[in-house]
This record gives C-alpha cells, sequence and structure tokens, in this order.
C-alpha cells in the first residue's frame, strides 16, 4: 500500500525547523525538576485539548483536578472520565514507548479500549456497520470506508507505517498516520483521539518526544477550523469517490508547519528555563526514578497527596499506588500526613524546593 504525497518546499522548510529545535533541545540542560514539571503540564494539556476538540466541556483547571486530585466534578462526569482514560492512555504509550514494543493493530484497538471504557477494557473491535460524519444541520460531512474493508485498510495502514521507517523522515510517517486512521475511521467513535495519539507514538518511538515537552493537540485546538479544513483532501465526502486516493500533501503540509510552530516555542521556553539559576538537588532526590520525580512535582504544588492521586497521575491502579507510597515511605524521603484509613495523605519529609 502506498499513499499519494509528495515533498514540497514547506514540508522541507518545516522538517528543517523541527530538526533545529529538536537538536536545540537535546543541548539544553534543565534541573530534573524543572523537566517534570513540564512533562506534567504537556500531558495535562495533551489531554485536555484532544478532549476539547470532541466537545469535552471542562476547562484546563478543571482537568487538571481530574488528573492530579482525582476530583469528581457533580453534573461532569462524562467528561471528567474521559479525561482521566485519555490522560491513562497518553501514559499507555508513553509506557510502550519506554519499552520499545512495536505498532500493532491489537495496540490500536487497545489504546481505542483505554479512551473508552479504562485499563482493564480488551482491545476494541473494528466497527460492524457504516459510520456517517454529519454537520450541525445534518448533512453528510464524510462517509467512511465500509465495516468490511476497514480490517485489510488497518491492516495496510499498520505495515506501510513499519516499511516507512526505512523512507521517510519520522514527522512525515506520524503526519500520515494520524490522516489515515482518521481516513478509515475504524471505530464508531473517538477515531481523532486515537488517532492523535498514533501520531505521537509514533513520534516519541522515533525520537521526537522533545523529553516529553509539547502538546501538538493544542496547536490543533487553537485552530480547529485549519484543523478540520487540512483533514478534508477531496472535496466528495465518500471515501470511495475520491478520498481513497487523494493527494494528502496539503495536509502533511498542515501537519508539518504545526509541528515546527510547536518545537520552536518549546525551545525558546526551554532556553528560557535553563538560563534560570536554580537549586542544586539534594542527594535524596537525585536518586530517585521517573515516576518518583512526577509525585514530588506534584507535592510542590499542592503538599500532600493521597493515593488515588497517584494512581490517576501514574495511570496505574489504587493498589500498585498504595504499595509505591509505601515503598517510597520506606525510602525515607516521603511521610505519612494524615494516617487516617480512608483519608491517608502523605507528604514530602524534605521541602522542596527548599524554603529560606
Amino acid at each position: 500500500m502506498s499513499y499519494r504525497f509528495r515533498v514540497t518546499p514547506a514540508m522541507l522548510a518545516a522538517l528543517q525547523i523541527i530538526e533545529r529545535s529538536r537538536a536545540e533541545i537535546g543541548l539544553l540542560r534543565l534541573p530534573p525538576a524543572v523537566a517534570e514539571r513540564l512533562r506534567q503540564q504537556a500531558r495535562l494539556r495533551s489531554t485536555h485539548f484532544s478532549t476539547r476538540i470532541e466537545g469535552n466541556r471542562l476547562t484546563l483547571e478543571e482537568a487538571a483536578r481530574v488528573i492530579w486530585e482525582g476530583a469528581r466534578l457533580p453534573g461532569r462526569q462524562r467528561d471528567a472520565g474521559e479525561v482521566a482514560r485519555y490522560y491513562m492512555a497518553l501514559a499507555q504509550v508513553e509506557a510502550w514507548t519506554a519499552r520499545g514494543v512495536a505498532i500493532t493493530e491489537t495496540r490500536i484497538r487497545k489504546l481505542h479500549a483505554l479512551l473508552y471504557r479504562g485499563r482493564r477494557a480488551r482491545p476494541t473491535l473494528y466497527r460492524d456497520g457504516q459510520n456517517v460524519i454529519r454537520d450541525q444541520s445534518g448533512g453528510i460531512v464524510y462517509l467512511p470506508p465500509e465495516a468490511k474493508d476497514v480490517p485489510g485498510l488497518m491492516r495496510e495502514l499498520v505495515q506501510w507505517l513499519h516499511q516507512a521507517a526505512d523512507v521517510w523522515p519520522v514527522p512525515i510517517i506520524a503526519g500520515v498516520g494520524h490522516y489515515q486512521l482518521v481516513t478509515i475511521h475504524p471505530f464508531y467513535d473517538g477515531n481523532g483521539r486515537t488517532a492523535r495519539l498514533l501520531a505521537t507514538w509514533i513520534l516519541h518511538r522515533g525520537g521526537y518526544d522533545l523529553n516529553g515537552f509539547y502538546a501538538l493537540e493544542e496547536h490543533y485546538a487553537r485552530d480547529l477550523q485549519g484543523y478540520y479544513a487540512a483533514l478534508v483532501t477531496h472535496p466528495h465526502h465518500n471515501y470511495y469517490e475520491g478520498r481513497h486516493q487523494a493527494d494528502i500533501t496539503p495536509w502533511l503540509e498542515y501537519f508539518l508547519d504545526g509541528m515546527a510552530q510547536v518545537f520552536h516555542q518549546v525551545a525558546d521556553e526551554v532556553r528560557r528555563l535553563a538560563a534560570r539559576p536554580q537549586p542544586s538537588e539534594p542527594a535524596w532526590l537525585q536518586a530517585l526514578d521517573a515516576r518518583a520525580r512526577r509525585v514530588v512535582a506534584l507535592l510542590e504544588r499542592q503538599g500532600t497527596i493521597r493515593s488515588a492521586e497517584v494512581a490517576a497521575l501514574l495511570g496505574i491502579g489504587q493498589r500498585h499506588a498504595r504499595n509505591l507510597l509505601r515503598d517510597w515511605v520506606a525510602q525515607g524521603w516521603l511521610e505519612v500526613a494524615d494516617t487516617s484509613r480512608k483519608g491517608r495523605r502523605y507528604r514530602l519529609r524534605h521541602p522542596w524546593p527548599p524554603t529560606c
């Protein structure tokens, strides 16, 4: 399977900015606590803006409360659950990237299941009927391929993603993966969120994670009309009437331009933060792994933490979170602030950053 596109001067210019920003960020050194705060903010913004594109009503502040505090929002439980599950799916992408696992159809279906039903859900089956995307007036915007063709199209997409790794730059592969999953529309709902997660996974696997400091979803959410317009690569709404053979160069120009803008902004921010004087880290903080550092960054903001908040932050089960907290207390950098069974909270044994 091949997809129709050409590499234009605009795409080459965007790729140059992406590579220059990526190289600059790789040379700059941030204190680990500062870097972790940037990662947490990027994960939050990725989650908030990707779900907002699909109509989620939570504000950025409410999404932060749901993710980092396990907050329950009366009347907004559906939106809160959507945000919590997206954050969980993003954590799964990061875990798969760290382990170097391959992109497969089953794992793409598992991502979708995480978005809709949570950690224990089995991979979602592809849709078994037709799906129609309509505008607010009821007019047909897009008629995807028939259900019988979805398995073959998804199989071809995954095969292409692996074969393209030896031919095309990673950002182009990520753009094609995003576009093609949305075009196939393999699920009844949630295709956009799954496509954005797939693009993130491709970029992270290919070394374009920028230490987890960016959120492409925010760029799309702030340019929603342009984002949707770029995905329309053929005037006919029917997949079989031209969409399946459309030239996707305009979409790739949009995707790479947005990525270049975001990478450039991140490089500017990292450069600014790297120039600031920072307190030296104590030995106990230097010894912590990435998960523990994420908890420290949250404790910096709110002082104490519960096991439910740790579970939500790290995308793990509460039993696993309780075990981690117990181990960290034993290591000596965490202590119990509230010993009650239901309201047990933890705090840093040594305040960080240090107070004057």
